[in-house]
């Protein structure tokens, strides 16, 4: 990536201008009632490519955003070269420059409709499948532990970021949860 920091771009600026000027004006409530068609105009509906009764709304009519906003967050995305980014990502391109490696956690999201390699080699449905294989080993009781005995307890050191996503996961996915395991 180019190394700039958010906030060189000049349209983050005039965001920050905007900002700094209205924030404190600007009420959903008020937005609303003066355009009564703003869901229409501040939401986006997608529909699956793969099932066409399955679709994806995207609403961020209930945020405290404006047209003017709105043309300015999407003048900063094409400033930082949103779109250009997001297929080098996509192509396995070397965009983490502090590591100097290709971001490939949206690999782990892949279902066989595109492929991300790094290096020439597509790693992720092995590395899905060996995930996949060792959880049900765990959740069956067939993997046992040191000692011989089933494992029941699961511990996740980490902290900061390494720590947040297997949170979020454990949050969000409790009710499908095998309860013997903690």
């Amino acid at each position: 990536m180019s190394g700039r920091l958010a906030s060189e771009y000049n349209a983050w600026k005039k965001l920050q201008q905007t900002y700094d000027a209205e924030h404190s004006r600007i009420i959903l409530k008020d937005l609303f009632a003066q355009d009564p068609s703003r869901f229409a105009k501040f939401s986006k509906e997608y529909v699956d490519t793969t099932d066409k009764n399955t679709t994806f709304l995207l609403d961020y009519s209930k945020n405290l955003i404006t047209q003017p906003i709105l043309d300015t967050l999407l003048s900063l995305a094409r400033e930082a070269e949103l779109e250009t980014y997001r297929d080098k990502m996509f192509a396995g391109e070397h965009i983490n420059t502090s590591e100097d490696r290709a971001v490939l956690h949206v690999a782990l999201r892949n279902f066989d409709d595109f492929k991300i390699q790094e290096g020439g080699v597509d790693e992720v449905g092995g590395v899905l499948a060996h995930i996949k294989e060792f959880s049900e080993a765990i959740r069956s009781g067939s993997w046992k532990g040191y000692t011989g005995k089933t494992i029941n307890t699961i511990v996740n050191i980490g902290i900061g970021g390494s720590d947040l996503g297997p949170v979020m996961v454990t949050e969000a996915l409790k009710h499908y949860a095998k309860r013997d395991l903690t």
